[in-house]
């Protein structure tokens, strides 16, 4: 057994460093690998990492002699076949779909990657349902939470896949959310500008405003509608990518996202109206360049169906937003 360095492909672009080693080397348990992190036997490209650091094309992975490394850490593909009804779930939510790019209405309650522990019960498990006449499996390149629904960009090929990802990175890209929160924000149109960290010790992956050692982290919001302020529909534009984001950012201005416990907590729910207790937050549209210069791509995707009831509940109609991105000019 040798020390080995091995490469992060394009298949494994953007995912955390422990769940590279969760899918190459899934015999490495996590309190091993966090006493090779804390040692340094574990290096990206050279330098010492942490357990949650995000990989990058190219990059080099140091690891500590464990046997050869598996067939799949080289190539993709090694996967159990995927239900029949998943497939079909996944293809159905096809919005849209040509050589480079697919994109995709992701129902809520669906993880989109795995984490340590956890089953292949996501996304990109599946993703070879999306295979169809290609090669290789799409790929990911950016993520939603698992309550939130809407559009989900693939990139079909390694080059589509890095192109994609480089807009998101270079805030080309631009994401339109929709949102019912509980109460109504004190002003119908602004701007946050809130950074944001990661709470410590057992708090889970859960955020908290901090302007010394967070993040910062921009968000564009209007009220399109409100309910007897009971309630409010708002449109949000994320300017940054922060995880939990909108969440966060929603709790900060008082007005919780609805469903949202773990930021709202007991204020996240409206009792006696029988509005699902599902998270109220939807991917609207994306807008970014095609990945092969091929103009603009932009994708809507049609809201899913508990938050659509709840439109309904509230009497919130859906034309009232206008088209997407033609709201914030101001604000930039």
């Amino acid at each position: 057994m040798t020390v080995q360095t091995l490469t992060v492909t394009p298949d494994d672009t953007d995912i955390r460093l422990d769940r590279w080693f969760k899918r190459h080397f899934p015999d490495v348990g996590h309190a091993l690998l966090e006493k090779w992190l804390r040692t340094g036997q574990v290096r990206v490209s050279g330098k010492k990492a942490k357990s949650n650091q995000r990989l990058e094309t190219g990059q080099e992975i140091r690891v500590p002699p464990v046997g050869e490394a598996p067939a799949r850490a080289k190539v993709q593909g090694e996967r159990k076949p995927v239900d029949e009804k998943i497939a079909r779930m996944l293809k159905d939510a096809i919005l849209f779909m040509d050589d480079d790019v697919i994109a995709l209405n992701k129902p809520a309650g669906i993880a989109v990657q795995g984490g340590t522990g956890m089953s292949d019960d996501h996304l990109e498990a599946w993703l070879g349902a999306l295979q169809f006449d290609m090669p290789e499996r799409p790929r990911l390149v950016h993520r939603l939470d698992k309550d939130t629904s809407g559009v989900l960009l693939l990139g079909r090929t390694a080059s589509a896949a890095a192109k994609l990802a480089a807009s998101f990175k270079s805030r080309a890209a631009r994401k339109c959310y929709w949102a019912l929160v509980v109460g109504v924000p004190k002003h119908k149109q602004g701007r946050i500008d809130a950074a944001l960290a990661k709470l410590p010790g057992r708090a889970g992956e859960k955020m908290k405003v901090d302007e010394e050692e967070g993040k910062r982290a921009v968000t564009w919001y209007r009220v399109v509608d409100n309910a007897l302020n009971r309630t409010a529909w708002l449109e949000m534009e994320p300017r940054t990518g922060r995880t939990h984001q909108l969440r966060a950012h929603c709790a900060l201005l008082g007005t919780p996202i609805m469903g949202d416990g773990k930021y709202g907590g007991a204020e996240a729910f409206i009792a006696g109206t029988g509005v699902s207790r599902k998270m109220h937050l939807h991917a609207r549209a994306i807008r970014l360049p095609h990945p092969r210069g091929k103009g603009t791509l932009e994708v809507i995707a049609p809201l899913s169906e508990h938050i659509a009831r709840s439109f309904e509940f509230f009497g919130f109609t859906e034309s009232d937003a206008g088209k997407p991105f033609e709201t914030f000019s101001e604000l930039d």
